[in-house]
């Protein structure tokens, strides 16, 4: 089987990892961020963090036109630190947290997949991980 190309997407967040953390695995946050654009939407997120556990998030566009269920199984949890999943196509992602006190360095690396550019698949998920970001630095609890 040929490997897959890896990339890469990352941000820093104005936020302590406890708060970065729970805003990303949390549904009820997930369902706030979890797409690309202002036209997309995530109206239902199920999570089970932990290694086995199952998650699954429902991505489409406000008007109905297109959707899709993104979901996969944990490898990997480290509280706090890393997240590493198989999405339901085989991909691998791992995502780490790097706890810098009052901010968080999220890095997300992903296998890309062939159907679209590896320049559209970065985009794409950058695009999900700014919204994450502004999502969480907008949220004060």
């Amino acid at each position: 089987m040929e490997a897959f190309k890896e990339i890469i997407v990352e941000t820093t967040v104005q936020a302590p990892v406890e708060k970065v953390w729970e805003y990303w695995t949390e549904p009820t946050h997930m369902t706030k961020w979890n797409f690309a654009s202002d036209e997309w939407h995530s109206p239902f997120a199920e999570n089970d963090l932990r290694e086995g556990g199952k998650f699954i998030s429902r991505m489409e566009a406000k008007d109905g036109s297109f959707g899709f269920d993104f979901g996969g199984v944990y490898d990997e949890i480290k509280l706090h630190k890393l997240i590493a999943y198989t999405m339901d196509d085989g991909r691998k992602v791992k995502i780490t947290f790097n706890n810098r006190g009052n901010e968080t360095e999220v890095i997300e690396i992903f296998d890309a997949e062939t159907t679209n550019s590896i320049e559209l698949q970065q985009q794409g998920w950058q695009a999900i991980l700014n919204n994450f970001k502004k999502y969480v630095e907008q949220t004060n609890n």
